[in-house]
């Protein structure tokens, strides 16, 4: 049995931030990456898999534009939404604010876009 000697490298990450050097500790850099990548998992994962963004066939500047602010306009909904609805022990997700807002033959959707104060999708 030959034992084979592994081989060590090192691996130079970079990360590009506002604060001084005297104040960015390793600790706090640890703290700048995690907050990006939360970021990433939580607002890309709901954009890419729920709301299918990466497959957009929408090539005008300004269309893509709208559709963006929508599309977060949707997500931002429905974390206020599953953060309320969290409270009943069911295992909610993006998909099902949009099953919710699609009950009722939009209406929810049709209420929450034209509300003066937004709270359709509370019901």
């Amino acid at each position: 049995m030959v034992l084979r000697k592994e081989k060590k490298s090192k691996e130079t990450a970079l990360l590009l931030t506002s604060l001084p050097a005297d104040k960015a500790s390793g600790e706090d850099l640890k703290a700048i990456k995690r907050q990006y990548w939360a970021i990433e998992s939580q607002l890309h994962y709901r954009l890419d898999n729920v709301l299918d963004e990466d497959r957009s066939r929408v090539r005008t500047p300004n269309a893509a534009l709208v559709l963006a602010m929508f599309r977060r306009v949707v997500v931002s909904f429905a974390i206020a939404w599953h953060r309320e609805k969290s409270k009943t022990r069911k295992r909610l997700s993006t998909r099902c604010f949009l099953d919710h807002l699609n009950a009722d033959n939009h209406r929810r959707a049709f209420e929450l876009v034209t509300a003066k104060s937004p709270n359709a999708w509370k019901n």
